[in-house]
């Protein structure tokens, strides 16, 4: 089983940074992707920022040239780095890895980490 630790999240005004951190615990498994979502109450989860395993990244346009994700190079930790932060950025932010093995994709999901972007 694999499990994923998200840290980071917190308290920020707007125009502020933040920076959020997602653990993996160590897998023989390949990593397909890994990333970051979103969700505030009453609405879906939104994809924020994936980065492949070939290192391509995509972001969702409310946070293009504010947000970057990056990873470390044994692909087990993943980063979330958020500037210029917006009151709309308010939200539980979920990391997740999508892991291949035996042919198939398996998504993992960490536990979740508050951000509030306060005016």
């Amino acid at each position: 089983q694999v499990q994923l630790v998200e840290s980071g999240g917190g308290l920020v005004q707007a125009g502020g940074s933040l920076r959020l951190s997602c653990a993996a615990s160590k897998n023989r498994f390949t990593t397909n992707s890994m990333g970051w979502y979103r969700q505030v109450p009453g609405k879906q989860r939104e994809l924020v920022a994936r980065i492949t395993s070939g290192g391509s990244t995509n972001y969702a346009d409310s946070v293009k040239g504010r947000f970057t994700i990056s990873r470390d190079n044994a692909k087990t930790t993943q980063y979330l780095q958020m500037n210029s932060l917006k009151r709309e950025d308010t939200a539980v932010y979920y990391c997740y890895v999508a892991l291949i093995w035996g042919g198939s994709t398996y998504d993992y999901w960490g536990q979740g980490t508050q951000v509030t972007v306060s005016s």
